[in-house]
């Protein structure tokens, strides 16, 4: 399956590591995965949005870091998901929990 992975990134200095242990569990759990903190410094927000959002159509799911919720992007990254019918995960204790 194809996981486009969402949560918070302005604010959070460790953002880069968060999401990359969970790129690294979700590659392991036979996935292929978009990371978007993988994604350069010097965009407004708004075209880290425009990338994003293509990024997660290509998807079969997304999945949500715990902290999704204290990030506007991710919150509109957790409807767009919803609105397109993808397959919605939510990160718990570090697995992948299919709460949809």
């Amino acid at each position: 399956m194809k996981v486009y992975i969402s949560g918070k990134i302005t604010g959070d200095k460790d953002y880069k590591y968060k999401f990359k242990v969970i790129e690294e569990y979700l590659i392991r759990a036979g996935h292929v995965v978009m990371n978007p903190a993988i994604l350069p410094l010097g965009f407004e927000h708004e075209e880290y949005m425009k990338i994003c959002v293509v990024m997660l159509e290509v998807c079969d799911a997304i999945y949500m870091l715990t902290d999704w919720e204290d990030s506007k992007g991710a919150k509109e990254e957790y409807e767009i998901a919803k609105s397109l019918g993808k397959e919605i995960l939510f990160e718990q204790r570090g697995y992948a929990d299919d709460n949809r």
